[in-house]
């Protein structure tokens, strides 16, 4: 198949990019590098524009005939979206439904879309099941909801098969060493310490020491970067039997932020300062998957995402 990775020089989508070259897909990138990387997809085709230009969507639909669509083009910090949710909706809304518009018109009815784990807010059951209420706590969940519920609308009038993936944390990086993660302005767990164990960063912070959790730290679900790449593919392969699913790709199993610290010290040797602050808004005490529709509807279980391997590779 052709694939067109949106987003496909960020983390995410450069992991799709190579799965799907693995594969045997033929892969055109659209990315406007403000967050993503050209060196991260130096195989491929890329096209340099945003889908908030109709213009670019066009020609990039009129250059070539794609089979499908992974949208990973999006905002996606928790703390920022909080600081500047009007960003976040625009970004996230109304870029997905200019990309939407511009595969409708170029017949392209297959999409897989990047969404959260945190369009579900406070779980009210755990391990989260994708029937749970959908009650976003932050402007990024919420404008993550809100895409959710517009690709359902339009797929009820529209040829539009689509699956959103919803990921919970996602991490490490390909154990080839061929792409990783890179964020200019760094807000994810895993990085942040290991930037505190390389000396580029002073101090790691503990944002709230108070939860109700085992150890008083936020617990999260951490899935590596390439079983949620695996998972687009077998989603692309399924999509004629579950389009208009939502679908938790998670591990299922909790890390609390204290533990993901000790295992970062223990793998790099390193003794590097932490500090405990308080709570952040938006912050959910714990988030853990269930994903046993993964498993069930795309055959999909998660292959590298013990916690030290995941380490290891980032």
């Amino acid at each position: 198949m052709r694939i067109l990775v949106v987003g496909g020089a960020g983390y995410i989508g450069s992991h799709c990019v190579l799965e799907s070259l693995r594969a045997g897909h033929e892969v055109v990138v659209l990315d406007d590098l403000r967050t993503g990387h050209r060196e991260a997809i130096s195989e491929v085709d890329l096209i340099e524009g945003s889908i908030h230009e109709p213009r670019v969507l066009r020609s990039v639909f009129e250059a070539y005939q794609f089979d499908a669509v992974f949208h990973l083009a999006a905002s996606c910090s928790v703390p920022e979206s909080v600081k500047i949710p009007a960003v976040y909706y625009h970004n996230n809304l109304a870029g997905t439904l200019n990309l939407v518009e511009a595969m409708l018109e170029a017949g392209v009815q297959k999409l897989i879309h990047s969404s959260t784990a945190a369009v579900y807010g406070d779980p009210e059951e755990i391990p989260i099941p994708e029937t749970h209420p959908l009650c976003p706590v932050n402007p990024y969940g919420d404008s993550k909801k809100l895409v959710e519920d517009s690709l359902s609308a339009i797929a009820q009038r529209h040829p539009l098969q689509h699956i959103c993936l919803r990921y919970f944390n996602a991490a490490g990086a390909d154990p080839s060493g061929l792409v990783g993660e890179d964020h200019r302005d760094e807000s994810h767990l895993v990085p942040l310490l290991l930037q505190c164990a390389l000396g580029t960063r002073e101090r790691f912070i503990i944002f709230g020491s108070d939860w109700e959790t085992p150890d008083g730290t936020c617990v999260r679900d951490f899935v590596h970067v390439t079983d949620i790449a695996t998972a687009h593919l077998l989603a692309l392969n399924k999509i004629a039997d579950v389009a208009g699913h939502a679908i938790n790709l998670g591990s299922s199993h909790g890390a609390s932020v204290r533990e993901v610290v000790e295992v970062a010290k223990s793998i790099s040797g390193i003794d590097f300062p932490v500090v405990e602050e308080g709570r952040r808004d938006g912050d959910p005490a714990i988030l853990l998957a269930s994903n046993e529709k993964a498993r069930s509807m795309l055959g999909w279980t998660p292959q590298h995402s013990e916690l030290s391997f995941i380490i290891e590779t980032a």
